[in-house]
């Protein structure tokens, strides 16, 4: 179960049990656990959403509240994730070492911060889409769990993008056995297939925003890298929640 605890510590603010930041079996096997922590703090905002519909709150409120709580439970590292590879893949101008330093530069640049804002608003109106219908609660758990299945399925070596930093916990999860990844994405895939046409709607977009980033970060980089999967992550969430959206 240590697998489970490194994967809450890395990707939420929930509390865990005190970790040996020396097994590094347990953090590879991190992120078999990520898709369900993804369902976890999907979940989660299934709660909120249904409690925030007892208060009868405006929908534009209540969206709000729910971005809130999603961006504070992950800390904003997927979002850093983004903004430093919308300054990089901007920046780099097609020189991969150039775009590389760019990643390493702790500091956001314009084209990562306007990266933030416009996603953060076509989620809020992702959900104030999804509130206002007050019929498709149950689906926030979907955007959530595709998208840290996203970010496994660029570990996987069928994907053929190599990880690109050595040490750290990023060379960790590289070394993770492949086929609970495998296991894990395929039961993902399955919880969008019970959730009937909108799940299924969920998936397709999430594949196809999946597919592009993958695309991207080959053609540019010629691998990937923490931020490229926390920005995976963002991606795939933001495909999945608009889909949802659309439904409504």
């Amino acid at each position: 179960m240590s697998g489970l605890w490194f994967a809450l510590a890395f990707l939420t603010r929930l509390p865990t049990p005190r970790l040996d930041f020396d097994d590094v079996a347990g953090q590879s096997a991190a992120l078999a656990w990520y898709p369900a922590v993804g369902g976890l703090i999907g979940l989660g905002l299934v709660a909120l959403a249904l409690g925030l519909e007892t208060l009868q709150l405006p929908a534009l409120l209540s969206a709000a509240l729910l971005l809130a709580a999603w961006v504070w439970v992950s800390g904003g590292l997927h979002l850093d994730g983004l903004a430093d590879c919308a300054d990089a893949f901007s920046g780099g101008h097609g020189d991969r070492e150039r775009l590389l330093r760019i990643l390493k530069d702790p500091a956001a640049g314009p084209m990562g911060v306007i990266a933030i804002v416009l996603i953060l608003l076509l989620k809020l109106a992702a959900l104030t889409a999804l509130v206002e219908t007050q019929a498709l609660a149950w689906l926030l758990v979907l955007p959530p769990l595709l998208g840290r299945a996203g970010a496994v399925a660029l570990f996987l070596p069928a994907t053929g993008l190599p990880y690109l930093r050595e040490g750290g916990l990023g060379a960790r999860l590289a070394a993770a056995p492949m086929v609970p990844c495998l296991i894990v994405l395929l039961l993902s895939a399955g919880a969008c297939l019970l959730m009937g046409f909108p799940g299924l709607a969920a998936l397709i977009a999430a594949a196809i925003a999946w597919l592009h980033w993958r695309s991207q970060c080959a053609r540019c980089m010629g691998g990937f890298t923490g931020d490229a999967a926390g920005s995976a992550i963002e991606r795939v969430e933001l495909a999945a929640l608009l889909a949802l959206a659309v439904l409504a």
